[in-house]
């Protein structure tokens, strides 16, 4: 099944509470929802995106354990950005700071913030329009680093603020080492057993 994108009319609209609601109601679902009020609806991932955000999720979790700068969470969580979009990453973390500043309800629900850091990862129902676009999103509402990683082109791109964006083009012989730079200190991810689950 592939992603499809409803329209919902300004005079329908949807608060916040009945979009979480709408979330509760159909948690077999990924749902997002647009600063321009259309309503995507992301089928389950397959088996080799699966591992491939769960190894993703995993090796940001191993490197907050350590140093406990922040929060990491897995593409079920869903943020409200600051322009109003309720996204989710495949992949986020959020500065310590940050996530502690919230209340124990924006907590428990959808955190009212954009992540610090976001990784989308294109599996084979994901147009890398869509993702591009998804990124500037996170871009232009405060994230400080971000990764579209496509393993059908295969290419990364590297959005920073106030930057272009960076391509790196590659092989699955010679995949890249990404750096979490000055975000995620100390931070390598080698892409080769990502890409090769």
């Amino acid at each position: 099944m592939e992603t499809l994108t409803l329209k919902v009319p300004p005079a329908v609209g949807l608060t916040d509470e009945q979009f979480y609601q709408l979330c509760v109601a159909n948690e077999e679902w990924r749902l997002e929802l647009t600063a321009q009020g259309e309503l995507i609806i992301m089928p389950p991932t397959g088996g080799e995106s699966g591992i491939r955000n769960a190894d993703l999720t995993t090796e940001l979790s191993l490197w907050n354990r350590q140093t406990r700068l922040g929060k990491v969470f897995d593409s079920s969580t869903e943020f409200r950005l600051p322009n109003d979009a309720k996204r989710s990453p495949d992949v986020s973390w959020v500065k310590v700071e940050r996530w502690e500043a919230l209340s124990p309800e924006n907590r428990k629900r959808f955190p009212p913030l954009c992540p610090d850091f976001v990784i989308e990862l294109r599996s084979e129902t994901d147009s890398l329009k869509d993702l591009r676009a998804k990124m500037q999103e996170y871009q232009a509402n405060g994230a400080r680093l971000g990764w579209l990683i496509d393993p059908q082109t295969p290419l990364v791109e590297i959005y920073r603020p106030n930057r272009d964006v960076e391509t790196i083009n590659f092989s699955f012989d010679q995949p890249p080492t990404l750096s979490g730079e000055d975000v995620l200190p100390g931070f390598v991810l080698n892409l080769t057993p990502i890409l090769n689950p």
